[in-house]
């Protein structure tokens, strides 16, 4: 499997338009929004990065399908997005993954830790993960949002 982190030199030029398009739409909650912006990105990209792009679209699929209570949907897709993501801890293209995954398995614990087939489970606003680049974009389209 492929392991990766930033080289010291990856600066905002690195970051692909549909990859920043994707953090502000996950960032504002809207991840089907941030799947399909994503998912555009990997289609065509044959690069070191496709996995991890795989892991954010399955991360974003996940939290999107556990707001609508498939909590079966949002299980299966939370240890798949972990698979795909922990080769590129610690950071990979400005995202600190590590940091990002602690966050991801904090939101969706008792998602993981539930072996009933249909248990009902509410999202905790608070325990949501997002996304902050260092370095950060040159421009942030939503400069508005709190970085953590």
């Amino acid at each position: 499997m492929t392991e990766s982190t930033d080289a010291p030199d990856t600066t905002p030029d690195d970051y692909d338009p549909l990859y920043l398009a994707g953090i502000v739409s996950f960032n504002e909650c809207d991840y089907y929004e941030s799947h399909e912006q994503w998912e555009e990105l990997w289609t065509d990209y044959r690069g070191p990065s496709r996995k991890f792009y795989q892991g954010l679209i399955q991360a974003a699929v996940a939290l999107y399908h556990f707001g609508n209570g498939n909590i079966r949907g949002a299980r299966k897709l939370h240890a798949s997005a972990s698979d795909y993501l922990e080769p590129y801890k610690p950071k990979h293209l400005g995202l600190d993954v590590e940091a990002f995954l602690t966050a991801f398995h904090r939101c969706l614990a008792e998602v993981a830790a539930s072996d009933e087939a249909f248990p009902e489970i509410e999202l905790d606003p608070e325990l949501l993960p997002e996304i902050h680049l260092d370095p950060p974009p040159p421009h942030q389209p939503s400069a508005d949002r709190e970085a953590v």
